[in-house]
Formats: C-alpha cells, sequence, structure tokens
C-alpha cells in the first residue's frame, strides 16, 4: 500500500465526467470494465482501511472514564492525510485506463463445467 499511497499523489481527487467509449473500450464491454474497476476498488478501500486503523491503533490511549476524549494530534493528521487521497474507485479507474491491472475469466480458464446429475 506503501506505493499505492505515492503513485495517487497526483491522481485529481475530484469527480469528473469520464468517457464512456474509452472504458468500453478496454474490455468490449461496460459491465465487464466497471465490475474491474469496481473489484479493484474495494480491495483498495479494504487496504486502506486497515492500514488506517493499524496506524491509529499505534497512537491510541486507553483510559477508564467513557466521558474523556483525548485530541490526539497524530492521529488527527493521519486522518487529514486519509481524507485528502482520492477516492478508490477515482484509484481504481486510473490504474484500469492506464493498464495496470490484470484481471481474468475463472469460468473460463477451467473450461466447460460439466453438468451435475443425481443418481437415484
Amino acid at each position: 500500500m506503501g506505493d499505492l499511497k505515492t503513485k495517487v499523489q497526483g491522481i485529481d481527487p475530484n469527480i469528473k465526467a469520464r468517457d464512456m467509449q474509452s472504458i468500453v473500450d478496454m474490455t468490449g464491454n461496460i459491465y465487464e470494465s466497471l465490475v474491474v474497476i469496481a473489484k479493484r476498488s474495494r480491495q483498495i478501500n479494504r487496504e486502506m482501511k486497515i492500514e488506517l486503523h493499524q496506524k491509529l491503533e499505534e497512537f491510541a490511549t486507553n483510559t477508564d472514564a467513557i466521558e474523556e476524549v483525548h485530541e490526539n494530534k497524530e492521529q488527527i493528521e493521519i486522518s487529514k492525510f486519509y481524507e485528502k487521497l482520492p477516492n478508490p474507485v477515482i484509484i481504481s479507474y486510473e490504474e484500469f485506463m492506464g493498464q495496470e491491472l490484470e484481471y481474468s475469466y475463472p469460468q473460463l480458464e477451467s473450461g466447460p463445467e460439466e453438468p451435475e446429475t443425481k443418481e437415484d
């Protein structure tokens, strides 16, 4: 994930209109392209969430009083950094359009499946 954070620093985090035909041209089917982008964005989101929680745990302080709220400056800075990162969908879109993603169709690679038969 470390190299991903440095790579996404140059990506514009703002939402903007995309050329649908260029997305279709990548796979020949808009739905296939969107599934690839969506699955990759879920992976990125999961990785970022785990990493953020690990970093926040490093600076966590445990207290017995529930009402007590501590402002931890390190946690605030880490959170602000992650908030400024582009949305995982934007990151995965840029990876997809830059042909940085590898994807396959597992059901096609294993060959045609034999229909299941029930024996009485």
